[in-house]
Formats: C-alpha cells, sequence, structure tokens
C-alpha cells in the first residue's frame, strides 16, 4: 500500500510538489445517489417542481463545484479544467437520482477530487431544491468509479 502524500516527513499536511512532474492527459468519473420518496422523484421527473428544473441546477451546481475544488479542499491544488460533464439520471424503479461525473485536463496531478466534489455537490443541490417537499432524502455512494493517466496509473472501481 502507498504512503500518505500529504503529509511530511515531520507529520504535518502540506500541498505535494508537482513542479517536477509530467503533464499528461488525465481523466475522473465519479458518482452520487440520491434518493427520494416516489412522488418526489415523480414531481422532478415531470417538470413540477416549484423551484424550477432541479437537474439542470444542479448540473450547473456541479460543473461550478468541479472548478472551485480547491478553494474547497485545502491541500488541492487549482486545476484548469478542460471538461467537466454531468449526467442526472432518474430511476425510478429504485426511486433515486443517479448523478455521474467526468473531469478532464492535461496537467500534473490528477483530477478525482474533482470529479468528486462535482457529484456531491450535485446532490447536495437536488437535496436542497427538494428539501421543502421531503426532508429525509438520502445521499449515498459518493464514489469514485475509474481515474486515466498519471504516475499512479488507471483504477477502475470493481462493478
Amino acid at each position: 500500500m502507498s504512503e500518505f502524500t500529504h503529509i511530511n516527513a515531520q507529520g504535518h499536511a502540506h500541498m505535494v510538489d508537482v513542479t517536477t512532474k509530467e503533464v499528461t492527459e488525465r481523466e475522473a468519473r465519479a458518482q452520487a445517489f440520491v434518493e427520494m420518496a416516489p412522488e418526489t422523484l415523480q414531481m422532478i421527473i415531470n417538470g413540477q417542481h416549484h423551484k424550477g428544473d432541479v437537474f439542470a441546477t444542479a448540473r450547473i451546481a456541479g460543473i461550478q463545484a468541479a472548478k472551485k475544488t480547491s478553494d474547497l479542499i485545502p491541500l488541492c491544488h487549482p486545476l484548469m479544467l478542460t471538461k467537466v460533464e454531468l449526467e442526472l439520471v432518474a430511476e425510478p424503479e429504485f426511486n433515486r437520482v443517479r448523478i455521474t461525473s467526468l473531469c478532464k485536463l492535461a496537467g500534473k496531478t490528477g483530477v478525482e477530487m474533482e470529479a468528486l466534489t462535482a457529484a456531491s455537490v450535485a446532490a447536495l443541490t437536488i437535496y436542497d431544491m427538494c428539501k421543502a417537499v421531503q426532508k429525509d432524502i438520502t445521499i449515498t455512494s459518493v464514489s469514485l468509479l475509474e481515474k486515466r493517466g498519471g504516475k499512479s496509473g488507471d483504477f477502475k472501481a470493481k462493478a
């Protein structure tokens, strides 16, 4: 198992120095699920939510969040993302919304945190928009699905 990279020899948190790393194409995908009552999901699907288009708002929030990840997570590097994409799919058979994010760049460090932040904030936005209708909505399974590029190589979560 690898060691923690954000802790220096003295045991203090620090930002990893990526100055000498190669610029490579990097990509990460993450997911989150938002579970809710069938009636709440149907309201979203039918476009009947009084606050407007829940999916469009969550998509924009996720994109903004990916771009602001280094402002939220203390040791993350600010990155020049070249692509952020969010897919929101209603899964009525499970009473949930599946959120999948994709982040890409050509850079010296990975985009896993940006993908995870995008999916998380999109999920939080759905909760925020729907909390007046249902308070017990749950956000589950926020996870990295895959990452590509960089020194550590590729990763794909087990299905």
